[in-house]
């Protein structure tokens, strides 16, 4: 089945930088982990921060288990064309998933459950102590 993957350059791997359409290099071979974005334990961050270069080195200072290892081969797509690949890699950054305006949303809301209780509880203090005084 090796036989039959793809042989892609690097320009065309390095197309593929985004949370949605997201393809890596590891040690001479293509995989295109899109699908795992969701699901990789360091988040997309971390795979979207290895697009556009060989990863290979990053991957392998994590460490990587031998059931992540056996993984990986559902997401191979071909092999990488070696000429192809730049002896320095200029840099650039990831794409970045868009803020999520919701959690700033969530962090309001937790809030005003905080200080609307306490001000309503001032509110009847001060009433009671205003009408007590009379």
């Amino acid at each position: 089945m090796a036989d039959e993957r793809k042989v892609f350059e690097f320009e065309e791997v390095a197309k593929h930088n985004v949370t949605k359409d997201c393809w890596i290099i590891i040690a001479g071979k293509v995989y295109d982990v899109t699908p795992f974005m969701d699901e990789h334990p360091g988040g997309d961050e971390v795979l979207l921060a290895v697009t556009g270069k060989d990863a290979t080195a990053d991957f392998e200072d994590i460490g990587h288990s031998d059931s992540a290892r056996e993984m990986m081969e559902k997401y191979h797509i071909g092999q990488i064309d070696a000429s192809t690949i730049p002896a320095k890699r200029t840099y650039v950054t990831p794409q970045q998933a868009p803020h999520n305006v919701d959690k700033d949303n969530d962090f309001l809301i937790k809030i005003l459950q905080f200080l609307v209780p306490i001000m309503i509880l001032g509110l009847a203090f001060g009433i009671r102590q205003y009408t007590k005084s009379e």
